[in-house]
């Protein structure tokens, strides 16, 4: 019997990107506009949906500010400081899951991902903090047509999985809607500490989230 299939996010499930992803965005928003974005701000925008793309919600900010600049000059300041120099913005990113929690579920499921970010960028970091785990596929966002909240990214693991049981395991509104459009349950992240927490658990609850956790240590007591 085919063994079930846990497809992860990256960002907010596996990894907190507090310090990382939504740092960079207040600061390509500071940088061109000279305007602080707050944390909640950014939440906002996320459970509007249609902005997994972090680059994209930071041109429409900063465009909303007034601000005519192209995207990809927004791309590049934010990859800059990202990436770049002795204090790369990804360097602070945390692994979320307490030590165990894998191992015990590498017993009788099997590991994708499914992310926003690039492909590249994902298995950097997983080889920093999980480096003996197998996620297969590792689906970015070069890898889709259409980023979410499109299915496109699921309905590619899917067609591969030979009809095995399968969750997605998510943390914004865009990931609830790419599962609801691929056919997949979704188990929905909301941290305690994320702003506009409780509007996210409305959004999840009412994308049918099969169930709600503070984070992925939770997992085991929903999968059995």
């Amino acid at each position: 019997m085919d063994r079930p299939l846990i497809i992860f996010d990256m960002d907010g499930v596996l990894v907190d990107v507090t310090d990382s992803y939504r740092e960079t965005i207040v600061r390509t928003v500071e940088h061109f506009t000279g305007k602080q974005i707050s944390r909640a701000q950014i939440q906002d925008y996320k459970n509007q949906g249609g902005y997994n793309d972090d680059w994209k919600l930071s041109h429409d900010v900063i465009t909303q500010h007034g601000v005519s600049v192209e995207l990809k000059t927004v791309v590049d300041y934010f990859q800059s400081i990202f990436h770049g120099g002795t204090d790369a913005l990804i360097m602070r990113e945390r692994w979320i899951a307490r030590d165990g929690l894998f191992e015990r579920l590498a017993e009788r499921h099997d590991f994708a991902l499914f992310t926003g970010r690039m492909r590249w960028e994902a298995i950097f970091t997983l080889n920093r903090f999980a480096s003996s785990l197998r996620f297969d596929p590792i689906i970015g966002m070069e890898d889709v047509q259409q980023l979410k909240p499109a299915p496109e990214g699921l309905l590619k693991i899917a067609a591969a999985s030979n009809g095995r049981k399968t969750w997605y395991v998510g943390d914004t509104v865009d990931d609830a809607q790419s599962a609801r459009g691929a056919g997949v349950p979704f188990i929905g992240i909301a941290s305690p500490q994320s702003p506009r927490r409780a509007e996210l658990i409305s959004v999840f609850q009412a994308e049918s989230a099969i169930a709600i956790l503070e984070d992925i240590n939770q997992l085991e007591s929903v999968l059995g």
